[in-house]
């Protein structure tokens, strides 16, 4: 799973915040979001005639795009390494948002003009995402996103404290600018609160048992000391280049911010959310009970697996993955002494040797598979990243309701590392078998080599470069983790189960996805099913059961992807028969960047036509 702070719509990796999207970061005013009247600028729209000027107009709106998103998202700007925003926080208001949807249609209104004759296939490839983008941005708008900011697994409660971690602190303005953020903050909270309220009103609300759980998190904010809190991390380390007088003052300074604005918004939103905001949570558990609920669900499932696949047919694919995975996994099993899966399964979960001593030795674990992986990359990808990475827990205010790990995408200058963050909250209940898969999905070859690879790419738009599809992205992650049985790995019997295991749950997540959010399932079901067809420990199965309640489709997104790519594989071998290259394929997979899975097939076709 991958993890941003603040996402361009469609762009940069799987969602952290549902109502962090497309540089239209929703925020408080009075009012509801409403589709702004089409306004047609003729200088804009006005069409150019040669190929020469066409292009340039293609790369002007190209550019205005990407600096329009780094303006109005600079979150997602200081992550990706660029300071000229550190000082500043997004607008939260429905106004603002309104006035994303606005800028959105003159861009498309001005994308609509440029006749894409006689253009590249990237430059082509780039102007129909980018319009792809913006009709869907207004398709969603109908489901009002912005009001459901905060869940257990993120929003804008915990955005900035993971922000910080993302950050450099390099001198003074560094320091200062993120002084003047933490001041800022009260005006973020109360605009969120604001939207929160509207959804009250409109019945679109998360189950009010995750926001209880949101609710302990904002609880544990609140009531730390200042220098205790993430939010004064920088104070830690200060360069050598600051005078002794310049950091006491900045000390000064930021642990003001955080006692006097920071953890008084935190107290608010804490009070809010117990007087008004759980008590409106919603009881099932499934997004059909929302107004417009199936209609929802539908368009997310959509956009997430960038696919015409319906509910029903996901939950079939689901039922016939979780078999074949079965029936592989019973093999190894017996091949190991046990008569059937199930005592195989209790044997896994009790078993002491696949248990770890400590957090650190959870993480060591993860480290002890990624380099002999990293010796094998030549044998499969003509094209390696250049981006290092290194292996992190999860920080402690997420470590409670956290995926087993996730990747965080360092910066493209190479400043910051990508980072796999390792959930090691009550790791003697963790299992070790999962963990080589779990470290070639997050880290290589998965999701640090493709998210770097397209970072690094040259001859793109910008914006191309943290296009974040999450069927392709953690498809990628799910087919990366079956490379490794493909070159030979996976060498402890424990460990290829633990692989099968990690793909059965994938294929779990669109039984139970689509159960709760289409088939109307409970809880209770969606925990069952997982009992009677998977080994996964206590922790991870209420963790999980949790992230899939709280973000409809995302989950869906993995094995789809898997799937597809694995079906593209397929096709190109016999296709091409001794003329296949699994360097050349995979390359052709990732040189791209993210694609919508029904773009990158169209692109291996033409591929495999060239080849022939």
């Amino acid at each position: 799973m991958t993890h941003t702070l603040t996402r361009i719509r469609s762009f940069v990796a799987a969602p952290l915040f549902a109502v962090c999207l497309a540089g239209l970061v929703p925020a408080v005013s009075s009012g509801s979001a409403q589709k702004p009247t089409l306004k047609l600028d003729e200088k804009a729209t006005q069409p150019p005639s040669s190929l020469e000027d066409r292009r340039k107009a293609l790369s002007r709106l190209f550019a205005d795009y990407w600096e329009d998103n780094l303006r109005h998202n600079p979150e997602f700007a200081s992550s990706i390494g660029d300071k000229r925003y550190n000082d500043q926080i997004s607008d939260f208001s429905v106004q603002a948002y309104n006035a994303g949807l606005q800028r959105e249609q003159e861009f498309l209104l001005r994308l609509a003009a440029i006749d894409p004759a006689g253009f590249t296939d990237q430059e082509k490839i780039s102007r129909d995402l980018l319009f792809r983008q913006f009709t869907e941005d207004q398709e969603a708008s109908e489901f009002k996103e912005w009001e459901m900011p905060i869940n257990q697994m993120g929003g804008f409660h915990t955005m900035y404290a993971q922000l910080v971690a993302q950050l450099s602190f390099e001198n003074t303005k560094d320091y200062d600018d993120w002084n003047t953020r933490l001041r800022a903050l009260p005006t973020a909270f109360e605009q969120n609160q604001h939207n929160m309220s509207i959804g009250v009103d409109d019945k679109r609300v998360p189950p009010k048992y995750l926001l209880q759980k949101a609710l302990n998190q904002v609880k544990d904010f609140a009531h730390q000391k200042p220098e205790d809190s993430p939010f004064a991390q920088p104070l830690k380390k200060f360069p050598a280049s600051i005078p002794a007088a310049e950091q006491e003052r900045i000390k000064t300074d930021m642990l003001a911010a955080i006692s006097k604005e920071v953890l008084p918004a935190y107290l608010r939103l804490q009070r809010f959310m117990e007087v008004t905001y759980v008590p409106a949570g919603r009881e099932q558990p499934g997004i059909w009970a929302l107004p417009d609920g199936d209609k929802y669900y539908a368009f997310s499932i959509r956009r997430t697996t960038t696919t015409n696949l319906t509910a029903d047919q996901i939950h079939q694919i689901g039922l016939d993955e979780v078999a074949k995975d079965e029936a592989e996994m019973l093999a190894i099993a017996q091949k190991l002494g046990f008569k059937d899966l199930k005592s195989f399964q209790a044997d896994v979960k009790t078993n002491p040797k696949l248990k770890p001593t400590s957090r650190e030795a959870l993480l060591n674990a993860y480290r002890g598979y990624l380099d002999p992986m990293r010796a094998r990359l030549p044998e499969l990808f003509g094209r390696l990243p250049k981006a290092p990475f290194e292996v992190a827990a999860v920080p402690d205010f997420l470590e409670k309701d956290s995926a087993d790990a996730y990747y965080e995408a360092g910066t493209p200058d190479g400043k910051r590392p990508g980072r796999i963050r390792v959930d090691t909250y009550n790791f003697a209940d963790r299992n070790l078998a999962d963990v080589e898969s779990i470290a070639y999905h997050e880290g290589l070859p998965g999701h640090h080599l493709q998210i770097s690879i397209a970072q690094e790419l040259e001859g793109v738009p910008e914006f191309r470069k943290f296009a974040g599809y999450t069927a392709f992205q953690e498809g990628w992650g799910l087919y990366a983790e079956r490379l490794g049985k493909d070159i030979g790995l996976y060498k402890d019997p424990y460990s290829d189960c633990g692989r099968l295991q990690g793909d059965i749950w994938r294929a779990i997540r669109l039984v139970v996805d689509t159960g709760v959010h289409s088939k109307h399932w409970t809880r209770d079901q969606m925990i069952q099913y997982f009992h009677d067809h998977s080994a996964i420990n206590e922790t991870s199965v209420q963790a999980e059961t949790d992230r899939y309640i709280a973000w409809p489709s995302q989950a869906l997104a993995y094995k789809v992807g898997q799937l597809k790519i694995l079906e593209l594989r397929d096709r190109a071998k016999k296709a091409l028969g001794a003329r296949f290259d699994i360097k050349a394929f995979h390359d052709q997979v990732l040189d791209f960047g993210a694609l919508p899975l029904d773009v990158l097939d169209q692109h291996i076709n033409e591929w495999i036509a060239s080849q022939k």
